[in-house]
């Protein structure tokens, strides 16, 4: 038995190391680039979202082909596109726009033999409401806040989501069970624990503090009230995503970015918190 657990222990380690490497690579490439279209706004800004919805979208039908039979994914994926143009130039009413999509994929569903409607309708519409409507409220915190605050509440909202993460995992690793003998959630994530969950939400505020002494852009009461609110979130976008994948059976949304799974499992934060976000800036 001794013999063989070396190996496999070595195997184990060998395979984290690469994980942490690909992690430690996407995020020296990615986080700059992201920053920089965050700068930049505009059109770049919406390609990126629309480019993040689109490949969600997919990810997401694909979760739910293991439940349901939805509709064929060439006649789902131009409302993705049509919903980001709309937040990105405002062609219709959002309330309207929506109700077009559920009527057209109502009949659409008549022509689909296989499965249970309900469980068609129901997957197919709820992965798109939820990519859409979240990376549309981001799309709109950018874009609809001017002179430099759009920029700055987006930037505010990765950092506090980035801390959040980083204080999480450091906090449960070092300190999880020891303090609060109970799981934070284990029925969908049995390796979180409230250690985890405390040390990032006070991360999150920590970071959010710090942000506002820096940005003016950016006031003490919103970058607080943001960086709690993530916080809060952060786990519950996590859990979400954890709950979808668990009743499709499987471990990541995708493999598309090495070390992190997929646009879902990467951006499952960001998508839960920003329309949270984007309500209290606009209407507070």
């Amino acid at each position: 038995m001794h013999g063989i657990a070396v190996p496999i222990t070595e195997i184990m380690g060998t395979l984290l190391s690469i994980n942490l490497l690909q992690r430690i690579v996407v995020a020296v490439l990615g986080i700059p680039l992201l920053l920089w279209i965050n700068r930049e706004g505009g059109i770049l800004f919406f390609l990126l979202v629309l480019l993040l919805s689109l490949l969600a979208t997919v990810e997401f039908y694909r979760l739910a082909e293991h439940k349901a039979h939805p509709s064929p994914l060439w006649l789902v994926l131009p409302w993705t596109v049509l919903i980001q143009v709309n937040f990105y130039i405002g062609i219709a009413d959002t309330a309207e726009l929506l109700l077009l999509m559920v009527l057209f994929l109502f009949v659409l569903e008549l022509f689909d033999k296989e499965g249970s409607p309900l469980l068609n309708l129901g997957s197919l519409l709820t992965g798109l409401l939820y990519v859409n409507l979240c990376f549309g409220s981001l799309l709109r915190l950018r874009l609809s806040l001017h002179d430099g605050r759009g920029e700055a509440f987006v930037l505010l909202l990765l950092v506090c989501v980035w801390s959040a993460d980083i204080f999480a995992y450091f906090g449960g690793s070092t300190l999880g069970g020891k303090l609060i003998h109970r799981k934070l959630f284990e029925r969908l994530s049995p390796h979180k624990t409230w250690e985890g969950f405390l040390s990032g939400f006070f991360g999150s505020l920590a970071a959010s503090m710090v942000f506002a002494r820096f940005v003016p852009d950016v006031s003490d009461s919103a970058a607080l009230i943001t960086g709690a609110l993530i916080g809060l979130g952060s786990p519950a976008g996590d859990l979400i995503e954890s709950m979808f994948k668990r009743d499709a059976g499987v471990k990541d949304s995708s493999g598309l970015i090495p070390g992190h799974g997929g646009v879902l499992d990467r951006f499952d934060t960001v998508m839960f918190v920003s329309p949270f976000i984007y309500l209290i800036i606009t209407y507070l």
